[in-house]
């Protein structure tokens, strides 16, 4: 049985755009989506801890070392620039692989810069895991 499990996140980042008119993704900082492991394209979650809302979309490269997460078309009316994100990349597995995976957790700054990477054990020590 295949199961649906925590690939990589990239916990408190901060929106830095929205635009509206974009033809639709989440563009994010391409040295981000790499520590955490998440790939072009890729589906993933967007949980806006100012407001509440959970989105699903894909991401697309943005610029290296850019900082930038902005919400595109139907999505950026769900965030505003400032607000902070969790942005949720998950995998299907087998139970038994599961046991033993260590998902990517890239922990930034407000600005977007990586202050601290992670391969997160499968209990978590604060409880507080998003």
């Amino acid at each position: 049985m295949q199961i649906e499990i925590l690939k990589g996140k990239i916990h408190l980042a901060t929106v830095t755009g929205t635009d509206l008119h974009y033809e639709g993704s989440l563009t994010v900082d391409q040295d981000l989506l790499d520590k955490a492991g998440m790939l072009i394209h890729e589906k993933v979650q967007v949980v806006n801890l100012n407001n509440g809302e959970r989105i699903e979309t894909y991401c697309i490269p943005g610029k290296r070392g850019s900082g930038a997460i902005c919400l595109n078309g139907a999505a950026a009316r769900k965030a505003e620039p400032g607000d902070r994100v969790i942005i949720i990349a998950y995998a299907q597995m087998e139970e038994a692989q599961a046991r033993s995976w260590k998902p990517r957790v890239v922990f930034v700054d407000e600005r977007n810069r990586i202050v601290q990477t992670a391969k997160k054990s499968g209990h978590a020590k604060t409880g507080h895991e998003s």
